[in-house]
Parts: C-alpha cells; structure tokens; sequence
C-alpha cells in the first residue's frame, strides 16, 4: 500500500509537473504575441517599428545567452568550428532574422487572431519545403492532408473582416522562411550531430540576426526614427517586452526538455485557441463565423498531421527495439553455443583426468 501510495505521489508529482511547463509556455507565448502586438499596432502603443523591435529582443536574448554560457556556465556551449558556423548557423540566422521581421512586421496590418490562423499552415511549408529538398517523402495521403489544412486557411481568410493582402503576404512570408529555417536546422546541423536547446540556440543565432537585421534597419527605419523627435526610449515597456521574449526560449527549453516536442505541438493548439477568443473579447477584433469554420478545417488537418507523426515515430521506435532485441536474441545464441562448446570441452578434459587418475 505504502509503495503503491509511493508511487501515485511519483506520478502525480510528473502529471503536475508537466501541465506547469505546458501553462507556463502558454502564458509566456501568449504574452509575447499581445505584447508585440501592443508596440506595433499604430491603434494601441503605436511604434511600427517591427525591425527595430526585433533587433532590441535579439539584442538583449544575445548577452543574456553569453551570460547564460561564456559567464555562469550553466549550459555548455556546443563545439563548433568557424567553417561550420559560417557554412551551417549564419544561413539558418538570415532565415531566422527574415522571419521575425516579417511576422512582427504583420502585426501591424493584421488582427491577432488571423495571424493564428494563418500560422496554421507551417505544417504545410515544412513538408513542402521538406519533399522539394529531398528530406521528406512525396505521399499522395498527407499531400491530401497538406491540401485540407491550405483549404481551411483560405476560408479562414476569405471570411476574415478587416483582410489586409500585404499583411498576409508579410505572414506567408514569415511561414516559408521558418519553415525553410526549420527544414535546413535538420540538413546542417542535425545531421552533424550539432543539437542547439533554446539558450545555446540564442547563443550563436541570435547575434547572427542583429548584424542582418541591422542592415535594412538602416536604410528603413532608422531615418523614419530620426525623424520622430518626440520619441523617447521607454525601458519599462521595452525592458520587460524583451525578458517575456527571453523567458519564452526558456520556457520551450523547460517544455520540450521535460515533456515533448509532440505536447508543445498540441499546447501550442490550445494557445491559439485562446489567443482567438482573447482577441475576439478583449482587443475586439472581428472574428466571423466563417473564420472559425475555416480555421476548425485546417485545425483538424494540424491535428491529424500530429497524429500520423507521432504514429510514425512510434513505430521507428518500435522497429528500433525489435531490431535490437534480435541483435541481443543473437548475441544470447552466440553466448549460450560458446558456453555450451566450453561446458563440452572441459567435460571432455575432466574425463581424461579422471581416466588417468
């Protein structure tokens, strides 16, 4: 009773644990996008500075990782030459600077809530992109599922209210870059055994994209803030904008570390829900019927593509032990004729002493 009792406080202790990592992120991603969100829109704080906002959380996420691993050390840096980091980390961080810059900068066209909806087609980028770099497998059965999520996204779109075409066209163009990002993190880095969590991540990516960045921020931006005189640094609002922005890289190092990639795929489900009904109530914008039909088609094709790649990485795991208990069922044979053949020997031994004796 006692051990069993044991047991179920282990369990429970686990159960809470992991619904803590998932409420944690979830507060911690939906503060980030409101906050965003906040700055940028021209009707709330009003600073469509999109580019200048990202390089001030690229800024800060850089020294606080270089604290994190050169200063107190509590992640170890991972071992990377100057080709690789050239050839493999500086790509993925121009990839990684295009598409915070765009998908900040749709925030000032768009409503929270269908960027949410727009967001649910990076399943659909990352495999297209994935089969055109020959890294995922052309299959008619999830091409289908790929085609019902877009369908859903485009009657999403079709009955959004306040539709703004270049704020969808800076959304889409976010979804590619990330999704390209994503797809050359696995032909870069993974396949060479090069693995980043969220702070190592920061570490060597994050200064990548303030030097990129800084270079349209010249040419756009930056003469646009000359020119606004009365604008006066606010370190409140951009300080503690910039730790949500830090404490979300955590979080998804907490979140994926201690649960899996799988429960951030279905949190983050839930965080999109909610980021629509807090849009809907609280910032008040339109979110129609028809948006909320269209995007339940492509949640539903999100949730199934879900589904089949955990299936499928049940069964890799699966073949992956049966593979090994062969290999250990043979090596047990092996073991056993050895034994039998030495048992044999000194058998045959014994009896010759004893012949002789």
């Amino acid at each position: 009773m006692g051990r069993g009792g044991a047991l179920s406080e282990s369990v429970l202790k686990k159960i809470i644990l992991s619904y803590s990592y998932v409420a944690i992120w979830i507060f911690l991603s939906f503060t980030v996008i409101v906050y965003n969100k906040y700055i940028l829109d021209r009707n709330m704080y009003n600073w469509p500075y999109p580019i200048s906002l990202t390089m001030i959380h690229m800024g800060f996420c850089s020294s606080l990782a270089y604290i994190l691993v050169s200063v107190l050390k509590v992640v170890e840096p991972v071992q990377m030459t100057l080709d690789v980091y050239l050839k493999s980390v500086v790509p993925i961080g121009f990839l990684y600077s295009l598409s915070l810059w765009l998908s900040n900068s749709a925030y000032i066209y768009l409503s929270v809530s269908f960027i949410q909806m727009l967001k649910a087609l990076m399943p659909v980028a990352v495999y297209s992109i994935g089969v055109l770099f020959k890294k995922e497998g052309f299959k008619g059965q999830t091409m289908s599922n790929m085609l019902s999520i877009s369908f859903g996204v485009a009657i999403a779109a079709y009955g959004e209210a306040k539709y703004n075409s270049w704020g969808v066209t800076l959304q889409l163009g976010a979804v590619a870059f990330e999704a390209t990002r994503l797809v050359l993190i696995q032909m870069l880095l993974t396949s060479k055994g090069i693995t980043f969590n969220p702070i190592t991540s920061l570490y060597y990516v994050a200064p990548c994209c303030l030097v990129f960045l800084s270079v349209p921020w010249i040419i756009v931006e930056l003469p646009k803030l000359r020119d606004t005189s009365s604008f006066h640094f606010d370190y409140f609002i951009f300080g503690t904008n910039s730790i949500c922005a830090f404490a979300l890289n955590l979080a998804v190092f907490l979140l994926v570390g201690k649960t899996s990639a799988l429960t951030m795929n279905v949190a983050g489900v839930v965080k999109d829900w909610l980021l629509i009904a807090f849009s809907w109530s609280v910032i008040k914008d339109t979110v129609t019927p028809i948006n909320l039909f269209g995007y339940l088609i492509a949640f539903m094709g999100v949730a199934y593509y879900n589904h089949a790649k955990l299936q499928a990485l049940k069964a890799k795991e699966a073949e992956k032990k049966a593979t090994q208990f062969d290999l250990d069922d043979e090596s047990g044979k092996l073991l056993d004729q050895k034994d039998e053949k030495s048992a044999r020997k000194n058998n045959w031994k014994f009896g010759c002493l004893m012949m002789g004796s």
